[in-house]
């Protein structure tokens, strides 16, 4: 039996992503790092035969490659995930995992080999539609705003003739997803604005055939409350880790 990990380009493993995230049918947030050329991709061979995949970019700088993202492995193979993934780590230079925690088998890899593991961010997907409403605060959208590019915004709440809160979502993660966004504006905080923002937003995201998600930092728990309030829920988290020895 040879293995074999091998430094190659986006289409030769590119097959292969389309069966990693149809698998995991959720919100892949890394997904942008491919299409943007932040990341190195390495293929998997057994014996001459494609197995799987892995992907590597830089935890703090873009220029870096030092964290590895991504691991997958074709169902027969990941009896041999650990020999893989060590083969992998060794060959990539990785020093960092960073993944999501419902990403399954990348995170088994994590707690196998990482230490100082920590969680950064909290993963959100729909749960249910709510129906929220505030007297005389109207949803709108500045006409100008068209709904070419990955960054949909323009969208704002307005209360008696003033912007209370704004909003949008980001389309450069893996489809059918789209990342919500908004700020409420200091004076009208704690009032229910972010929850109405983001139910209308989830509407505006089915409207276009996309799948509403979001996230925030592990610490910010008037986000989290916020988000779950508009009908989401917890999906997962962002974990990261240092690879043992390295």
């Amino acid at each position: 039996m040879e293995l074999s990990v091998i430094k190659t380009g986006l289409e030769e493993i590119q097959a292969l992503r389309v069966l990693f995230l149809a698998e995991n049918n959720f919100q892949f947030i890394y997904n942008k790092c491919h299409e943007n050329g932040w990341a190195d991709t390495w293929l998997f061979l057994l014996d001459g035969e494609k197995i799987g995949y892995g992907a590597v970019w830089g935890a703090e700088r873009r220029d870096d490659r030092d964290a590895i993202f991504e691991f997958y492995l074709v169902g027969p193979n990941r009896k041999l995930a650990t020999m893989v993934f060590e083969k992998f780590c060794s060959a990539s230079g990785a020093t960092l995992i960073e993944c999501q925690s419902n990403d399954m088998l990348l995170c088994s890899m994590l707690y196998e080999f990482a230490q100082n593991i920590n969680a950064e961010a909290i993963l959100f997907e729909d749960h249910f539609q709510t129906e929220l409403a505030i007297p005389d605060v109207i949803f709108s959208r500045e006409p100008e705003k068209g709904t070419g590019g990955n960054d949909v915004g323009g969208y704002f709440l307005q209360q008696n003739g003033e912007v209370v809160a704004t909003g949008g979502f980001m389309l450069n993660y893996n489809k059918p997803y789209a990342d919500i966004y908004m700020e409420v504006k200091e004076p009208f905080r704690q009032k229910g604005l972010g929850s109405l923002i983001i139910q209308e937003l989830k509407k505006e995201i089915y409207l276009l055939g996309m799948v509403p998600a979001a996230r925030c930092n592990i610490s910010n728990k008037a986000s989290k409350a916020t988000l779950l309030k508009a009908g989401f829920k917890v999906c997962g988290a962002i974990l990261k880790g240092d690879i043992k020895g390295k």
